[in-house]
């Protein structure tokens, strides 16, 4: 389990495929502290370390990851936040992400503030519920969602988070994965099943 508070951004340095998996090597900071099978969130995705080497490490997508989420496009030099999993003696900053995307999201609109950016994203309508002021996260970024709209949503950056992000990195047409609230997924599933 995450938080959306990102501790590094990484980058790829090796990008391999075998069979219907890509085995990703990424460079970071946090590298060498990591353990094999420990979950790291990469872009939002919750992938488990393969192997460590001198700064860095490996992690495998399969299939269904791969088909679920951004990792195709990138490539060579893609930067990608990173997130070891919460200690459950320290502050919750964020909110409750477990890493499992729910859609790939595009990147509509980036528009300068000036003292913020402002992205808009649309995604596939019936892939997720949201709520004006809510918690989404953004490849594996905590934020606030608002103007709502039909398979569309905008959230705000501060400087901070742009600079300390791969958000610095994206452009209109871009694509990033989307974990919406659990909490709401919950809700959601009981109010489907309560009317069936």
């Amino acid at each position: 389990m995450f938080t959306g508070i990102i501790e590094v951004v990484g980058e790829i340095i090796e990008k391999r495929g075998d069979g219907t998996n890509l085995h990703l090597k990424i460079n970071s900071s946090i590298s060498e502290e990591l353990k094999i099978d420990q979950s790291v969130s990469h872009n939002g995705i919750c992938l488990t370390v393969t192997a460590v080497e001198e700064g860095s490490h490996w992690v495998t997508a399969i299939d269904e990851t791969l088909s679920k989420t951004n990792l195709n496009n990138l490539e060579v030099g893609s930067k990608v936040n990173l997130e070891r999993c919460m200690i459950m003696n320290g502050r919750f900053d964020g909110h409750i992400v477990q890493g499992h995307v729910d859609t790939v999201a595009k990147v509509v609109k980036k528009v300068n503030k000036d003292g913020s950016w402002q992205f808009t994203f649309t995604y596939p309508e019936e892939k997720g519920f949201m709520v004006e002021k809510g918690s989404v996260c953004v490849n594996g970024v905590s934020l606030t969602c608002f103007n709502i709209k039909s398979g569309q949503f905008d959230v705000a950056i501060i400087p901070y988070t742009l600079e300390n992000t791969n958000f610095l990195n994206l452009a209109e047409e871009d694509y990033v994965n989307v974990e919406f609230d659990i909490i709401g997924k919950y809700i959601e599933n009981l109010l489907l099943k309560r009317n069936q």
